[in-house]
């Protein structure tokens, strides 16, 4: 199972995104899509999981959650815009990853066993950080993130 994951679009989605998310079996978009299309034109690659950044304050963004639980190959992620936001202990509560965004800082880190995964920012160049997004493939029941550099 791969499991594509992107955030931070704010209203683009590349031609680069969208060629490293081909054979997602399911994408994950951390917030701050910028539009309601970046919805739209994902669902063509494989089902989306999304939700609402700080900068989602249209009224089509308003349906979106703040946050949401995923499932995929037995693994439940918790997908949320801001890590700052994060208000539970996701061991504790049985997640095997908690997927984010907002720093457009791409970060692959493990606590206490659970994957702690920042995609960056997939949108607009901004300053001196990458443009990326990330794939979780699951292979024997192991999660392995990788960050894709799109430029």
């Amino acid at each position: 199972m791969v499991i594509g994951v992107i955030s931070d679009t704010h209203g683009v989605l590349r031609t680069e995104a969208r060629k490293a998310l081909r054979g997602s079996d399911l994408i994950l978009h951390a917030g701050d899509l910028g539009s309601a299309e970046i919805l739209r034109e994902l669902n063509r690659i494989a089902p989306v999981v999304a939700v609402r950044g700080n900068v989602d304050t249209a009224e089509w963004a308003r349906r979106l959650p703040v946050v949401e639980v995923a499932e995929c190959a037995e693994k439940s992620f918790y997908v949320l815009h801001r890590i700052a936001d994060l208000d539970l202990n996701p061991k504790a509560a049985g997640f095997s990853a908690v997927i984010f965004g907002h720093s457009h800082r791409p970060s692959i880190e493990w606590r206490d066993g659970v994957l702690f995964f920042n995609p960056g920012s997939a949108g607009p160049c901004r300053l001196t950080l990458p443009v990326t997004v990330g794939r979780i493939e699951i292979v024997d029941g192991e999660l392995r993130p990788e960050i894709v550099h799109l430029l």
